[in-house]
């Protein structure tokens, strides 16, 4: 895949308003250009082979980012766009240039309210429709309210799919395997479930529940050996970055590094047998978003380190070593509530701000 470099792409960047910034950083200063602007709650991004970029809208509008500027994807499902819920994550799966097919985590209405689910789609070869929207994940129905749907994707080395689910609010919902609630659900590509998730066999649990115990995971990514982390929201305190393993079970609300917005203990403090520790933890929190784990293409000193964006300080975490940890926060004004970030094909940085309503590219 090439990284935005045609002629229409050029044009169009040099197009937007203002020139490129800086942002400080440890590697020295890095260039920050605004790819698209005027974005209304963007959530995700997804790269096409040849170039283009796929961002998603939480309102339900997907955008192709090309030739031609910005132009909305018609055909996007009927999505549940309230408080945290809407159209979440996108996943480019590896085999797209064969399939045309493309993932979509999102709010999807259920009797009694909504919940988080995955859908499958293909988009035309001119990229301005989707087909055949089917869905092929649904969590267990009947969760009101508009928060905690956590959403999203990863594509595991066999083709499957890992999907991180909130708890929707519902805090106990976390321990009960008969709800998919607070969990990492592990799917293939068709929705069925794949030889030798944890709980599959287990009388009245979800067969598609791989891990459990969480909160609210709004980013998941895998590192080069092929092993799944997320970070997830904690409540007044307490956000986390996990280490994904099979069948474990992650503690909330059992366990927390945090305490309710109201000053009140959660649980029963930080640690319990049987229950993970987190690799590492904020306290205050940032509210986390995206994460990326970074290939080191461009920046070989950053190679393997997680790049975290958050919501609430405005900013790019940087966590390196064994045991993680913070080690860096590249911070602007570009940085305005990073919802979303991930590596191009060439080994930039891309991410998305809610605050500037921006999808930006970072070099050296």
């Amino acid at each position: 895949m090439r990284e935005l470099i045609k002629g229409g792409i050029a044009a169009f960047l040099c197009g937007l308003a203002g020139p490129a910034a800086a942002l400080d950083s440890s590697a020295g200063a890095l260039t920050v250009e605004a790819v698209a602007d005027g974005l209304n709650e963007p959530w995700a991004i997804g790269f096409l082979p040849g170039g283009d970029v796929l961002v998603t809208e939480r309102a339900g509008r997907l955008l192709l980012i090309g030739d031609e500027g910005q132009r909305p994807v018609e055909g996007v499902g009927e999505v549940f766009a309230s408080g945290q819920g809407g159209l979440l994550d996108v996943l480019v799966p590896e085999d797209f240039a064969r399939t045309r097919e493309l993932f979509f985590s999102y709010a999807k209405p259920q009797e009694g309210g909504a919940g988080t689910a995955v859908a499958r789609a293909e988009l035309s070869p001119d990229g301005a429709r989707l087909s055949k929207w089917e869905v092929i994940f649904e969590m267990a129905p009947g969760s009101e309210g508009g928060r905690h749907f956590g959403s999203r994707i990863v594509e595991a080395p066999d083709g499957t799919l890992f999907v991180t689910v909130g708890e929707r609010g519902d805090r106990p919902a976390a321990q009960d395997l008969s709800r998919e609630n607070g969990s990492v659900v592990h799917i293939a590509k068709d929705g069925s479930i794949p030889d030798g998730n944890p709980f599959a066999s287990e009388d009245g649990a979800r067969p598609g529940i791989w891990s459990y115990g969480h909160r609210n995971p709004q980013g998941a990514a895998l590192d080069a050996g092929g092993q799944l982390w997320v970070v997830e929201h904690g409540a007044k305190g307490g956000d986390e970055v996990n280490r994904v393993e099979k069948g474990a079970n992650y503690g909330w609300p059992v366990i927390s590094y945090g305490v309710h917005y109201s000053g009140k203990t959660i649980g029963e403090g930080t640690h319990k047998e049987g229950m993970e520790q987190p690799a590492f933890y904020w306290d205050p929190s940032i509210a986390p978003s995206g994460m990326m784990i970074y290939s080191g293409k461009l920046w070989p000193e950053w190679e393997g380190d997680f790049f975290v964006g958050s919501l609430k300080f405005n900013l790019i975490s940087r966590l390196s070593g064994d045991p993680l940890e913070e080690v860096e926060r590249i911070e602007g004004p570009e940085t305005a509530r990073v919802r979303d970030i991930a590596e191009g094909p060439a080994g930039a940085i891309w991410f998305l701000s809610v605050g500037q309503g921006a999808l930006y590219r970072v070099t050296p």
